[in-house]
């Protein structure tokens, strides 16, 4: 069969000699105009000159080319502006190497191809539901999709409310297709036209979809590779597309966009899209369907629990117009004022509870320990080392709490290394001092076997007068738990190291006065009731401590009901660990600094970073890494993996075995614990340090360093952005935990710290943005105020907000109680 001859506007727009010499000046800027594309852009150029038809255009190529001499000495700021520069004056002498084709146009003008469907406008829904009915009721979530959906922790239609984007697309200027300047960079463009063509094509692994748009001016080519959208698209469609460009010699090109129907019920209402948080069979179209469903059908029964006159006050909108403009805002400045609202509602209802809870603490009375406080000072003089006097303010601040008679509630917060347990050992030898017990829980196995070996050494000097000090584990043996169960009934263990399983049924002391709670954000709610005893006691006391530093401006958000000592120094004799950054290639000299510890016996850490949303994704990659490091770069070194979808059993064993050094090098998640101290270590390499935040980076470079001598953090980034690097910058730039903290508030807001669930506090999901310090100021004055004339909100017109306190609360005990 004979080949239909191309037009000359078809010629024009894939053949044209000037666009191969753009498409090489294209893939120039992509490489940061590193040079590595300019003498064949020069040799294209000259080829130029062959095609010129007359001497004063070849003049003319010739001096285009001229100016490229300077290229290479040039910074790439010059660069950039010479290929700008170069690129334009290719462009006017364009149309004169084709003269018997049309003037050079639009990169992907197809006028031809124009035809205009008819729009259809759908209905609105008419249907009422409550937040609280479960999310199947809405249409096309079957029992399937239910489960897919609770993986996002999406169980009903509030739920699905609550789950706010991550960021929004503005479909509301989308950009003529052949007035887009497709000369240089990776931005993302918005782009309306109708299809004109849309087939599926067969792939070895899977088909794709390949559709062209026009909108009069130009036409692009979409590409998806999900056969799917096949079906829910037709010629004719007029859609709206938003995605980065592609390189395609002629026309534009953009492969897996974002997509929606002109005439779609999410563009009636609003051109800002909402991109959320997805997991494996979950798209963004069908959240989309969903939360405006959501939204539409529970307008009429959803109720603004906070007070008018607090509304009022503050210049707030309604509940349910944050709602709506927080999933799809009219414009920035209507999603600004969503944002205010709901994280004004997160902060008004914790505060509440914090509140109340610090009143209801300060009158229950507990036992007071002061006849103990005698045993720190000969305790602290036969230590082996200086305290430094940050560790001696916190071993005061507690140890005047456990002499008076009001229940304790302290967090003692310092950096990975500062000296807690120091502080903890003392506490506890005042409780047994004074006639009681200490329960001491860890979030891990390894970790628990760790304090509690510690804990020993420090008591050593005291020879006979030191504490009795057990371990209670998941992996105690029967005979050896209802042995150790008998003692502490029986007053004969003073100090009770454990992991959850001291929280459970069974474990009953004889008169505990104090609870110590190891990395408190890890634990649940129950670390600040009370644990059983036997003896006619009032309830424990609770120290906690945790070595995530928290900014001074958000401990009264977290911590608002209880109080704060802070250890910011560093014992005398530990070194910083040195930190560097490696970009892109520079990543060998990185592989060789670790090659060269490890040849020196030491150990190192390798941190995968979290690639989506899904702890599968994150498997994946680490398992990946692994095999790569073991096969490809330190194939003379044994290479061990652990990862969050590992049963706690094959953690423990995995962290027990790499602390015995039977194998050097350890790729981990960073979703799990990787707490253990392994002084042996000196080296945590980090892969694309720049999508963490400094409070978890900081973390990670805590983990080496115990050993004495240098250790090193290596943060390793392919392609950063100007707030990644910023934030790699201030590693370099101090150690300094809580300075780090402070910096990641202002760089990237609370979702650090609130974004997890911390200790006992309900999920503050919210408060990831539209968080200010002046919300906060607000939020608290508020619940006083309120408080103060009515403590427990049993008056009339508090009632939907008592409702909506308890709710609130209850997230954080009915998600933390299991732990």
């Amino acid at each position: 069969m004979a080949t239909r001859p191309r037009t000359p506007t078809e010629r024009s727009e894939l053949d044209s000699p000037v666009e191969q010499v753009l498409v090489l000046m294209r893939s120039e800027w992509r490489t940061g105009t590193s040079g590595r594309y300019l003498d064949r852009i020069r040799k294209a150029i000259e080829e130029l000159e062959s095609q010129a038809p007359a001497q004063q255009t070849v003049e003319v190529i010739r001096s285009i080319n001229g100016e490229l001499n300077t290229y290479r000495a040039s910074t790439v700021l010059g660069r950039q502006e010479q290929l700008k520069r170069t690129a334009e004056r290719l462009k006017a002498v364009a149309p004169v190497l084709r003269p018997d084709e049309p003037p050079f146009g639009p990169i992907g003008t197809n006028p031809a191809s124009l035809r205009t469907p008819k729009r259809v406008v759908r209905p609105s829904s008419t249907v009422v539901r409550r937040p609280d009915e479960p999310v199947t009721v809405l249409g096309g979530v079957g029992a399937a999709v239910a489960k897919r959906l609770s993986q996002l922790r999406i169980e009903t239609i509030e739920d699905l409310l609550r789950h706010t984007p991550r960021h929004h697309i503005d479909f509301s200027r989308p950009q003529a297709i052949g007035q887009v300047g497709r000369m240089f960079g990776d931005e993302s463009v918005t782009l309306a036209g109708w299809i004109t063509e849309l087939k599926t094509i067969p792939g070895k692994q899977r088909n794709r979809v390949e559709a062209r748009i026009t909108d009069g001016t130009g036409w692009a080519r979409i590409t998806w590779f999900n056969p799917f959208v096949a079906k829910q698209l037709a010629v004719g469609d007029e859609i709206v597309v938003h995605g980065p460009l592609d390189e395609l010699r002629g026309g534009l090109s953009l492969t897996g966009p974002e997509w929606e129907r002109r005439d779609s019920a999410v563009l009636a209402r609003s051109r800002l899209i909402p991109v959320y948080a997805l997991t494996q069979g979950i798209g963004q179209k069908q959240l989309r369907r969903l939360t405006r469903q959501a939204i539409d059908e529970t307008r009429q029964t959803l109720t603004d629990p906070v007070p008018l006159s607090v509304l009022t006050d503050l210049d707030l909108v309604e509940l349910k117009t944050a709602i709506d403009q927080r999933h799809y805002p009219v414009d920035r400045d209507h999603l600004a004022d969503a944002m205010r609202r709901l994280a004004f509602d997160d902060l008004f209802f914790l505060q509440l509870g914090l509140i109340q809870r610090k009143r209801a603490t300060e009158v229950l009375r507990g036992n007071s320990l002061a006849e103990g406080e005698g045993a720190i000072p000969e305790f602290l003089d036969r230590l082996p080392f200086q305290l430094t006097m940050a560790q001696q303010r916190a071993i005061s601040d507690v140890s005047l709490d456990l002499g008076g008679s009001r229940v304790m509630q302290r967090l003692v917060q310092g950096d990975v290394g500062s000296g807690k347990t120091v502080v903890a050992a003392a506490s506890a030898l005042q409780a047994t001092r004074a006639g009681f017990q200490t329960a001491v829980m860890a979030p891990t196995e390894i970790l628990a076997g760790q304090l509690r070996a510690t804990l020993g050494r420090l008591y050593e000097s005291l020879g006979e007068r030191a504490p009795t000090v057990a371990l209670l584990t998941g992996s105690t043996k029967k005979r050896d738990r209802t042995i150790l169960l008998d003692r502490l009934v029986n007053g004969e263990i003073d100090i009770l190291v454990g992991t959850h399983a001291v929280i459970q049924d069974g474990v009953i002391f004889d008169r505990l006065g104090l609870t110590i709670v190891d990395e408190q954000h890890r634990f649940g709610v129950r670390q600040r009731g009370e644990l059983p005893s036997k003896g006619a006691v009032g309830p424990a006391h609770v120290l906690t401590m945790s070595a995530t530093p928290i900014p001074r401006s958000l401990n009264l958000v977290l911590l608002g009901d209880i109080d704060v000592s802070v250890i910011d120094e560093m014992p005398p004799g530990r070194e910083p660990v040195i930190t560097r950054r490696y970009f892109g290639e520079e990543r060998s000299p990185a592989y060789e600094l670790l090659r060269d510890e490890v040849k020196r016996g030491r150990q190192a850490f390798v941190i995968c970073p979290l690639v989506e949303d899904s702890e599968l994704s994150e498997m994946r990659s680490a398992v990946a890494e692994s095999e790569r490091l073991q096969r490809d770069v330190y194939p003379e070194f044994k290479v061990g993996l652990l990862h969050g979808r590992m049963s706690g059993a094959e953690k423990d064993r995995i962290m027990t075995s790499f602390k015995a050094g039977e194998f050097e090098i350890l790729v981990a998640t960073s979703v799990i614990e990787v707490g253990i101290d392994v002084p042996n270590a000196t080296v945590m390499m980090v892969e694309a340090a720049d999508r963490f935040g400094l409070a978890q980076l900081h973390q990670f470079r805590g983990r080496v360093g115990r050993g004495g001598g240098a250790s090193y953090c290596l943060l390793l980034a392919d392609d950063t952005s100007p707030m990644g690097e910023e934030r790699l910058q201030m590693m370099e730039a101090t150690t300094d935990g809580f300075v780090l903290a402070e910096a990641d508030l202002r760089m990237r807001g609370p979702g650090d710290f609130l974004g997890t669930r911390q200790s006992g506090l309900p999920d503050l999901s919210m408060l990831r943005t539209g968080f200010d310090s002046r919300t906060l100021e607000q939020a608290r004055r508020s619940a006083m105020q309120i408080l103060d004339q009515d403590p427990d909100l049993s008056a009339p017109e508090h009632l939907a907000l008592r409702n909506r306190v308890r709710k609130f609360w209850s997230s954080a005990v009915s998600d933390l109680a299991g732990a």
